[in-house]
């Protein structure tokens, strides 16, 4: 094992991750760059006894939470402590190519006015098709993984700036983390990653998407695709994240779009999806103070303008054919 001092810190949220777990754990025992330590926090699985992990060498750590936290508060408790200059959250439903910590590295070298850093995503079932090339924000409330579903030969070559990343796999400043709080952890998981890129984008920090650190990605294989679960913590949380975080001056044009874009959505949807969709909604409504109580504090460390933050945002109502991120162009 390379005696290198651990330069960033990996937290991996498992939940009933079953045999997937273990082939993250062995993708990253041979990752080219080796200074890392991986902090496992087990979230109450009732799948396997965690203990049966293989763990690869000392790098490897595990940290029961002792129940469910959810991945915010999980993902918070195993950030906590970190001494190295990034932490990196990984789903335990990814296999990272070799050098995907390599890559990760060598774009904070390209990039070092960036404090957050996303992974290319790629099917773990079709590695040709891309799952996700960075988190996308509407100015409608929905965020999504941008090109997801498409040939990933589509992909820009170079990297991009994105809104924020996909904390499937993404790696942020240890201070920039720290000092933000984290997660926030009554979102309990769905957009808690949006949100973080969001308050830190309000403090100026920028964003980017590294093209070549790739990992193959299963995509909800453990919440369920649009299950009740998903649904029902998507529509609460994006309350929220409006809440705290949309400056005042836009909101008299984003509260009738997001309220028009729910309307249109639910309506489409079968009962069984309107209803947990209806569930998380009035959860978010009743959590509105607290959001609102933070609120204050977020806009008050706001260092840029309403209109910048504009500019952050996917106007068009048909956000989903956007085109892809521009890449950064390199330094002349």
């Amino acid at each position: 094992m390379n005696a290198e001092a651990p330069w960033v810190r990996i937290v991996i949220v498992n939940y009933n991750a079953g045999a997937m777990l273990q082939a993250c754990v062995d993708s990253l025992s041979i990752q080219t760059m080796a200074a890392f330590e991986a902090v496992i926090v087990d979230n109450g699985s009732t799948d396997r006894p965690v203990t049966n992990l293989e763990l690869p060498d000392g790098r490897f750590g595990i940290l029961p939470a002792g129940g469910n936290l959810g991945f915010a508060a999980a993902s918070n408790l195993g950030a906590r402590g970190a001494a190295g200059p990034w932490l990196a959250m990984l789903n335990p439903d990814t296999r990272p190519r070799q050098d995907w910590l390599a890559e990760l590295r060598a774009a904070t070298e390209r990039h070092p006015w960036a404090r957050m850093f996303g992974s290319t995503q790629l099917s773990a079932t079709d590695p040709t098709i891309a799952d996700g090339f960075g988190d996308i924000l509407s100015a409608y409330g929905a965020a999504w993984r941008t090109a997801g579903g498409r040939p990933a030969v589509e992909l820009p070559e170079m990297d991009c700036e994105v809104f924020s990343p996909c904390a499937a796999a993404a790696l942020y400043a240890t201070p920039a983390f720290l000092a933000s709080g984290g997660f926030d952890e009554r979102f309990f998981c769905y957009l808690e990653d949006v949100d973080l890129g969001f308050r830190l984008r309000l403090q100026g920090e920028r964003c980017v998407q590294v093209r070549h650190a790739e990992v193959l990605h299963e995509g909800s294989a453990v919440a369920g695709y649009l299950s009740d679960f998903a649904v029902y913590h998507s529509y609460r949380n994006r309350l929220w994240l409006s809440a705290k975080n949309v400056p005042w001056p836009l909101l008299p044009a984003i509260l009738p779009l997001q309220a028009a874009a729910i309307a249109f959505a639910l309506a489409r949807r079968p009962p069984a999806f309107r209803r947990a969709a209806f569930k998380g909604l009035r959860a978010g409504l009743n959590g509105l103070p607290e959001a609102l109580s933070d609120r204050k504090d977020i806009q008050r460390m706001r260092t840029v303008t309403s209109a910048a933050v504009a500019r952050m945002l996917v106007w068009s109502p048909f956000g989903r054919q956007v085109r892809l991120p521009y890449p950064i162009p390199p330094k002349l």
